[in-house]
């Protein structure tokens, strides 16, 4: 386990390399934009991949009963809930999951609120689908970010409002959500009939006291009114495996999911990706926690450098990920001048704010799994660069 190691990802169509000349407009940049991580997968999960691979046959197949029971065993131990077997269905991906979601459970022109600054792809299903985004903006504190549940209860009052998509723990602010936030919560969309679609992705990359609780888990009546979005990709860095699942306790819900699992032919999956989520979850547990210690060094050795040579920076912290959520409003430029910089003078590709919603203004989203030198190496051409816009 040793991730201070570099890996070269060139020649295996990594996403993250190959699109830097189509997002930035040069491959001359240290791409720490997208979500997934520079560190090798679980020895586990590398051997159970090579051993099914060593069978020369690679037609369909199904997931066999260890696949769910390793799901059920991995919430239980991870995050205390106790989930049955028949909750858990398979999934391509989260995204793929909200787009289904969406077509089963809402009509066109129905509204679907999302709280941004949020995750790109949670604007396209809602507008890609024919159906209205209502916005629900977090509230940016100097404590953090926070809900802002008067506004949510004003907006789902309306009867056109009929889904909310939870980011959970939140990408890009890193916030881990409170069980009395998520209490609130789920008490403003049952009174309004809003169904909520939860998605927990980064749901084992928790960093702080606050534990990471599944919303469906803190009580029965929101287990009833709520579709859990989860995947050991972004844990265990196997995201092109895709390989995601849902918890749906309401039967009603879960077979509508399913009808629509089997109507889009999306249910026979990826084999590999079901030997790797097996692996994962049976003995992944100790590279994990090991994973989560570096992460929270990167972390911490990018506030620390903030803090000290560009204070004027704002971060706060997150909670969760390995996402950082940058505000550079104090530098004073406007969002296409800030990217150009970030490119052009200080050589990063980072995610580009007003990307997360118009709150994303000013602000760069930085993938800090990735080793220390690399992390190290940005920070130093960064204030570099600032340093010589400053003089």
């Amino acid at each position: 386990m040793n991730f201070d190691k570099i890996i070269d990802r060139s020649g295996t169509n990594a996403l993250k390399l190959e699109f830097r000349e189509r997002l930035f407009g040069t491959n001359e940049v240290i791409p720490l934009w997208v979500a997934d991580m520079d560190f090798k997968a679980p020895q586990e999960v590398v051997e159970a991949i090579r051993k099914r691979a060593a069978h020369p046959l690679y037609g369909y197949t199904n997931r066999d009963e260890e696949f769910f029971q390793r799901i059920v065993e991995w919430q239980k131990k991870r995050h205390r809930w106790h989930v049955s077997r028949e909750w858990v269905e398979f999934m391509p991906g989260v995204v793929p999951t909200l787009i289904m979601a969406i077509q089963t459970f809402t009509n066109e022109g129905d509204k679907v609120v999302i709280q941004p600054p949020v995750y790109p792809p949670f604007f396209d299903v809602v507008k890609d689908h024919g159906r209205v985004i209502e916005e629900n903006a977090l509230l940016n504190t100097q404590k953090g970010y926070r809900m802002d549940f008067e506004h949510l209860d004003k907006i789902t009052s309306s009867n056109d409002v009929k889904m909310l998509i939870l980011c959970h723990p939140h990408n890009p602010v890193g916030r881990v959500w409170s069980r009395e936030e998520l209490t609130t919560l789920g008490a403003v969309c049952q009174k309004n009939n809003v169904l909520i679609v939860s998605d927990e992705i980064h749901a084992d990359l928790v960093h702080g006291d606050q534990p990471h609780i599944p919303l469906a888990s803190i009580s029965p009546e929101l287990a009833e009114n709520t579709i859990t979005c989860m995947a050991p990709s972004k844990t265990f860095n196997i995201a092109g495996l895709n390989t995601s699942y849902i918890i749906i306790p309401n039967e009603k819900l879960r077979k509508g999911m399913q009808k629509i699992l089997q109507s889009s032919h999306l249910f026979t999956g990826n084999m590999f990706g079901a030997e790797a989520l097996k692996a994962a979850y049976k003995d992944g547990e100790i590279w994990l926690d090991a994973l989560l210690e570096y992460i929270r060094g990167n972390i911490d050795y990018v506030m620390d450098f903030a803090e000290e040579n560009m204070p004027e920076v704002q971060i706060h912290k997150p909670e969760a990920t390995y996402l950082m959520w940058l505000d550079f409003t104090a530098w004073g430029m406007s969002d296409a001048q800030l990217r150009k910089f970030m490119v052009e003078k200080a050589g990063l590709g980072l995610n580009y704010g007003p990307t997360f919603g118009s709150q994303g203004s000013n602000f760069q989203r930085l993938n800090v799994a990735s080793s220390r030198k690399v992390i190290e190496k940005a920070m130093a051409q960064l204030l570099e660069a600032r340093n010589q816009i400053a003089h």
